[in-house]
């Protein structure tokens, strides 16, 4: 499968980013003082690897991949949490649709996108953004050698700690969002949401769901970097029919949105028990995720899997393909998947000897 797929984007209309021709040489024009000659050859890189710009630029592919995707599956989104918080109602998938379209008309399956879009562009912006910070100070922490040994603990060790910032951002906007789409009654809009939960519970009531937040998120973002990463470590050293660095930057992205969907799954299934709790608790006032979870039971925890299946996977695919894309359009270093160090290679042959 992953060949077609490389087979399409090798034959893809779209031009792949052009390389850099070599600088031009330096000539010593003046006596003690080195002066380049003039070249017009775009530098192959926009920025460096670490530098500010790099954090800003990541940050904002974040916005764009988080932002944008979940904001397209509004619809889904809604009639799955309304499978966890109403099973008695929403039959299924398409039952959910079906009974949504009648209630409320097409218009109503976009309810929440507003508060969708805003929290989950401030979520990704943490979490794209914090994940590069951490993945490179933790790294040099390390050291190289141990960071391609524990590569796996230091990818579970960044995105657990972005995580934590991003469900900060994104608490706020994820009540506001759940109880539109989920408490017959409330305003439909994010305009009028917002002050009606700030004035009955005030700012508890924007963060009371942070704890289960968190149970959900970081599982699932540790297991979304980590299985991402080490997913295109395995399919550029196994399915992949030539190195990376000799595939263009369109059969490349292939690879990245084929590593993000088998990624997605995972996270969907291990996320999953959270995710119901998070719609259930900021749906019942007054509750707590002990008492919301002992409420639904072990079964109950997994309503509605199937769909956030199909709705994680796609939108995890499309995550890593847009975050990656935006890093090839603005020419921000994509270091390859790692390689053993060569100091490490000497050490592990002197061992054998």
């Amino acid at each position: 499968m992953i060949r077609s797929m490389l087979d399409t984007a090798r034959a893809s209309p779209f031009p792949t980013v052009a390389q850099c021709e070599p600088s031009a040489p330096r000539r010593q024009l003046v006596h003690g003082r080195d002066v380049a000659a003039f070249s017009t050859a775009e530098p192959e890189y926009s920025c460096e690897y670490g530098s500010p710009k790099f954090f800003a630029i990541a940050g904002f592919g974040g916005i764009l991949s988080c932002g944008i995707t979940h904001t397209a599956i509004v619809p889904l989104d809604l009639v799955k949490c309304r499978l966890q918080t109403n099973a008695d109602k929403y039959k299924g998938i398409f039952n959910g649709f079906k009974v949504t379209v009648r209630e409320e008309g097409l218009r109503g399956l976009g309810r929440g996108w507003a508060p969708t879009a805003i929290g989950y562009s401030m979520q990704g912006l943490c979490k794209f953004g914090f994940y590069e910070v951490f993945k490179n100070l933790y790294s040099n922490m390390m050291g190289e050698e141990n960071a391609f040994l524990w590569r796996t603990t230091l990818y579970l060790a960044a995105s657990a700690s972005a995580e934590f910032f991003a469900d900060i951002a994104l608490a706020p906007m994820e009540a506001v969002k759940v109880r539109i789409q989920t408490m017959p009654g409330f305003p439909a809009t994010l305009r009028k949401g917002f002050p009606i939960i700030m004035s009955q519970e005030g700012w508890w009531g924007f963060y009371k769901g942070v704890a289960p937040l968190w149970a959900r998120q970081i599982p699932y973002t540790m297991m979304k970097f980590a299985c991402f990463e080490r997913t295109v470590e395995a399919l550029y050293q196994y399915v992949v029919p030539k190195p990376r660095d000799q595939c263009s930057k369109s059969e490349q992205l292939v690879v990245t949105f084929a590593a993000g969907y088998i990624a997605g799954v995972f996270c969907a299934i291990v996320s999953h028990p959270a995710d119901t709790i998070v719609s259930k608790l900021n749906m019942a006032k007054g509750s707590s995720a002990v008492e919301v979870a002992k409420s639904l039971g072990f079964m109950g925890m997994w309503k509605g899997l199937t769909a956030r299946i199909i709705m994680i996977g796609t939108l995890t695919a499309l995550q890593w393909f847009i975050y990656d894309g935006v890093k090839v359009a603005l020419r921000v270093p994509r270091p390859p998947p790692p390689s053993m160090p060569e100091s490490l290679r000497l050490k592990l042959a002197a061992k054998q000897q």
